[in-house]
């Protein structure tokens, strides 16, 4: 789970990882046999019994610099990745951090050149980032199906994966994001909860040397059990 690649100096939520840092991260996967591939990319092939050597990368947020910094980098190291975006905040910025810095996310000509890169799946992150288990029946409904409607139209494409913002989720948001008619959905530690609707990742940052990978790895498969239907 990444967010945004760029300058680290101003960083107070450790969300942010240098261009070189993503760089060597891409390397020690490559030099394991592992290759980063998206969301959708990930679950097809382990619906086939395949993807042994396949990691899930993501990109929350939808920042501008994924698709000026990322992308390329992504397909220098021959990988792909998911980047979940804001159809309510096009050209917008991240207000919802109050600790800053201000980040240009992407608008719909950025959203287009991501989605016509190879190995790059767009997925919905919630129409403007708010904490979904405390949101209204209608906001709910917006949030989740209309930014699913809006960025399909807008990309002309099935958007199948969804994102939860912060990470917040439960039973009532999980069946509404099923039920909007998702083919999975990503949290960061869900719990109890379980299955496609409630993916665990494995933040990554600046911080995060060759040694600090290894040991993610490794502790999260002895922490999290298996995914049910994935």
């Amino acid at each position: 789970m990444y967010h945004s690649v760029g300058d680290t100096s101003d960083d107070p939520y450790r969300l942010t990882v240098s261009p070189g840092r993503l760089a060597r991260q891409l390397r020690w996967l490559r030099r394991r046999g592992l290759r980063g591939v998206s969301m959708a990319d990930l679950l097809a092939a382990r619906a086939r019994g395949e993807g042994r050597n396949l990691v899930g990368l993501t990109f929350d947020d939808g920042y501008t610099d994924f698709v000026d910094v990322a992308i390329p980098l992504l397909r220098e190291h021959g990988c792909g990745a998911t980047v979940f975006v804001l159809p309510g905040r096009l050209d917008g910025e991240n207000a919802w951090d109050p600790l800053g810095p201000r980040k240009r996310l992407l608008g719909r000509e950025g959203i287009l050149a991501a989605a016509a890169a190879e190995g790059i799946e767009i997925g919905s992150h919630g129409l403007t980032h708010v904490d979904l288990t405390k949101a209204g029946t209608a906001t709910l409904r917006a949030e989740v199906a209309d930014s699913r409607t809006l960025l399909s139209e807008l990309t002309g494409t099935d958007v199948r994966g969804f994102c939860y913002p912060y990470g917040y989720l439960d039973e009532r948001v999980m069946d509404a994001v099923r039920d909007a008619g998702y083919a999975y959905a990503c949290a960061v530690d869900p719990g109890p909860l379980n299955g496609v609707y409630a993916l665990p990742r494995v933040h990554v940052g600046e911080n995060d040397t060759s040694v600090r990978l290894f040991l993610k790895h490794r502790l999260h498969r002895l922490r999290r059990r298996p995914v049910e239907g994935a």
